[in-house]
């Protein structure tokens, strides 16, 4: 049995966040500087004060935490593996899990992490699209064999069902927080999913990396 991921009811809608730009703003339930990722982006810190958030449907993150360095990242991607149907060297984008774990570990271990000490949780491929393909589940079952492939700790994992997810990830600590969504409260998550996956044959896009958010780096 995997390890039950904190959870909490979905919270009243915080009023006027303070924007830090790119993605980021300071969030007032948790009262701390807030980066946000979307799909194949990834952001890894060491700050104490910063958060890391997400909205999950068919995709999933992997938080991936060195306890001894006190640093952490989170991707987010959609399909396992590159398509065949793309050339050789095109669609290398975070999007995909293959690339995306590759690239979250390297930024790690270039911050001061050791590969020996880092501890995986995996959350998502909910089964939230009305179709016979189950994306979510693909994404799942690859994650899971990729960490038992490459010999890391998984520490914990939520992934399934039929419902979409909100993630909070707290790089410093490795806590990270699970909250299930409302079909109401995901809807503009699963649109882009559905809009993903109809794009899936045009030109492939470069998932974007959020460079390493040092200690002492304040919010502004």
């Amino acid at each position: 049995m995997h390890a039950a991921p904190e959870s909490s009811p979905e919270p009243a809608r915080a009023a006027s966040p303070r924007r830090m730009g790119s993605g980021r703003y300071f969030n007032q339930e948790f009262k701390v500087d807030t980066v946000k990722i979307a799909l194949g982006e990834q952001a890894v810190s060491d700050r104490p004060d910063l958060m890391i958030a997400t909205t999950l449907g068919s995709c999933v993150a992997a938080c991936i935490h060195d306890p001894v360095r006190g640093i952490g990242g989170m991707n987010h991607f959609m399909l396992p593996d590159l398509l065949e149907s793309e050339p050789d060297g095109a669609g290398m984008a975070a999007r995909y899990g293959s690339v995306a774990m590759e690239r979250l570990i390297d930024a790690l271990l270039a911050a001061g992490a050791e590969r020996r000490r880092l501890q995986v949780k995996l959350f998502g491929g909910g089964r939230v699209i009305d179709s016979s393909y189950d994306i979510g589940g693909l994404n799942s079952r690859f994650a899971l064999d990729y960490v038992r492939t490459e010999g890391l700790t998984l520490a914990g994992y939520d992934l399934g069902g039929g419902s979409a997810r909100r993630l909070h990830y707290f790089p410093h600590s490795g806590r990270a927080l699970r909250r299930l969504l409302r079909p109401e409260a995901a809807a503009d998550a699963v649109t882009r999913e559905r809009h993903f996956i109809t794009r899936l044959d045009r030109t492939p896009e470069e998932g974007k990396v959020e460079p390493l958010v040092p200690t002492d780096a304040g919010g502004s």
